[in-house]
């Protein structure tokens, strides 16, 4: 079906890129943060099975995860507050104008001598970025990224001087194939994190981010549309399934 968004622009809602990585109970799951691999459970009570397999008459798990370690999540500034501000009251609109960038990450060396991987701001400044929404993929971009233990391999992150390019832009929401706009190991203090909300001094309770998504090659950089699908949990951050889509002009 076309679904028109201005006199002669539309989408095909036949046609949806889903980015998110699935959540499942095997070792291809991805990790982050040091957590074990998800678990689904059957429930196992002296009335009944939760398994077909097992002889029950449905299947009835349990599924042990954590949002920010398991998979495609998106996050509000309850992640950093004092108070566990909820994603489901905070994220009240779905759709939004959304462009995909790649970026190659630069290489630097860190105070501690370690070498790193960052996304830095002059590499921003040099796009023509013009959405509500911005999705950034890295390259090299192997399909590993899907299942990959993230857990002390110092990932790629962001400086935090990007964090004034986003808002010169008007962008709220921010979505990465990383497990962390911040580094793995930076003694706690999130600064990423901290200048996009704000927090302390002026929290902003409109903006996102989502990590740990999935680009496939196929989908080209440049402009679309953005369903940011979230299951509604009432936590700092929830399994998510950002979907975009096409936009296309209509024919004369």
């Amino acid at each position: 079906m076309r679904l028109y968004i201005d006199s002669d622009k539309f989408i095909d809602t036949s046609m949806p890129l889903d980015i998110s990585i699935p959540l499942s109970n095997t070792i291809n799951n991805p990790k982050a943060w040091y957590v074990d691999q998800p678990k689904f459970e059957p429930v196992r009570t002296d009335q009944y099975t939760g398994s077909v397999s097992e002889g029950g008459s449905v299947n009835f798990r349990d599924i042990y995860f954590n949002p920010h370690g398991h998979g495609t999540h998106t996050e509000c500034l309850g992640h950093i507050t004092k108070d566990v501000h909820s994603i489901n009251r905070v994220l009240t609109s779905y759709f939004f104008k959304a462009q995909v960038i790649t970026i190659k990450p630069i290489e630097i060396k860190n105070n501690d001598g370690q070498i790193d991987f960052v996304i830095t701001p002059e590499q921003l400044n040099n796009l023509d970025l013009n959405c509500e929404a911005l999705i950034i993929r890295t390259s090299p971009n192997e399909v590993y990224k899907k299942s990959k233990n993230y857990s002390s391999t110092n990932p790629t992150y962001l400086d935090v001087k990007c964090v004034a390019t986003l808002f010169k832009h008007g962008i709220d929401h921010l979505l990465i194939d990383l497990p962390s706009v911040d580094r793995e190991n930076d003694n706690g203090e999130l600064a990423f994190h901290h200048a996009f909300w704000e927090v302390p001094e002026n929290p902003n309770f409109k903006r996102t981010i989502t990590e740990l998504i999935y680009v496939e090659d196929a989908i080209l950089d440049g402009n679309y549309l953005l369903n940011l699908q979230t299951a509604p949990f009432e936590n700092d951050a929830t399994p998510s399934r950002p979907v975009l889509f096409a936009i296309n002009t209509k024919e004369e």
